[in-house]
C-alpha cells in the first residue's frame, strides 16, 4: 500500500508563513534543513514544509514509492504525465498528473529518510 510520504503547504511569502503557522499552532522549524524558499516543520509526522512558490488553495501530497522510475512509466500507462525525476538530499521526486490533470508528486526515499 502506498502512503503519504510528504506534503508541502505553498505561499507568497515564506518568513510571513512562518510566523503565522508558529503562532496558530506553535510549529518549529528545522534550520539545517530550512532555506529561503522553504521552511521544514519540526517532528511532523508525516514529514512536510512550507514552500515559497506558486500559491496553490490545497497541499501538494508526495506519495512515498520503492521505484520512482517504474512508478512514473506505470503513472504514464494509466494515461497520466510524468516529468523527469529530481534528485535532492532527500531522495528522489517528481511532479505527475493522472489522466484528468491533477497533479501530486512521487518521492523515492534516500536512505534514512
Amino acid at each position: 500500500m502506498i502512503q503519504l510520504g510528504y506534503f508541502t503547504l505553498d505561499t507568497p511569502d515564506i518568513e510571513k508563513a512562518r510566523v503565522f503557522y508558529a503562532g496558530l499552532f506553535g510549529w518549529t522549524y528545522d534550520e539545517a534543513a530550512s532555506h529561503p524558499t522553504y521552511a521544514h516543520v519540526s517532528g511532523s509526522d508525516p514529514a512536510f514544509g512550507i514552500t515559497k512558490g506558486e500559491h496553490r488553495a490545497y497541499p501538494h501530497l508526495y506519495f512515498r514509492v520503492d521505484d520512482i522510475h517504474a512508478t512514473c512509466a506505470r503513472v504514464r500507462e494509466l494515461g497520466g504525465h510524468a516529468a523527469m525525476p529530481a534528485q535532492s538530499p532527500s531522495g528522489l521526486s517528481v511532479v505527475v498528473a493522472d489522466d484528468q490533470g491533477v497533479s501530486f508528486s512521487l518521492w523515492q526515499a534516500a536512505p534514512g529518510y
